[in-house]
């Protein structure tokens, strides 16, 4: 670990190597889950509490019915979304974030300010890169 008052380095992190076995490929298969697109737009949609699930499919433009059905239940099946099922008819269905999901707020959020600021930057790049 560095020294108080000092930053951290990627030569800090001890990664998990492909010899880990099952430990790396289970943060494969977490970063996978995490790096999925629209697993990012659920995570910043649902920091501000409990949303519905026609609400969530509204928010989020482009998203089908099939992939929000398919990203939330995976969401849910790692403990980052919790599903609440009111027996009400129609019945009503509410989708938030563990406290296990709200950790990843942070970093999700920096990753999404990161591409925002970067967007002008990277756009001009891939117009150079594809001039040539």
């Amino acid at each position: 670990m560095p020294q108080e008052g000092t930053f951290m380095t990627l030569s800090d992190i001890d990664f998990p190597t492909p010899s880990q076995g099952d430990d790396c490929k289970m943060v494969r298969e977490i970063l996978d889950l995490v790096g999925d697109k629209w697993t990012l737009y659920i995570i910043a949609t649902l920091k501000d509490g409990p949303v519905r699930f026609n609400e969530l499919r509204r928010r989020i433009d482009g998203i089908s019915q099939r992939m929000l059905t398919i990203n939330l239940r995976g969401l849910e099946r790692d403990g980052l979304v919790k599903r609440t099922l009111f027996p009400t008819i129609p019945p009503r269905v509410d989708y938030e974030l563990t406290d296990v999901g709200r950790t990843l707020l942070a970093p999700v959020m920096a990753l999404v300010m990161w591409a925002d600021s970067n967007r002008k930057n990277i756009q001009h790049a891939r117009g150079r890169y594809d001039a040539c």
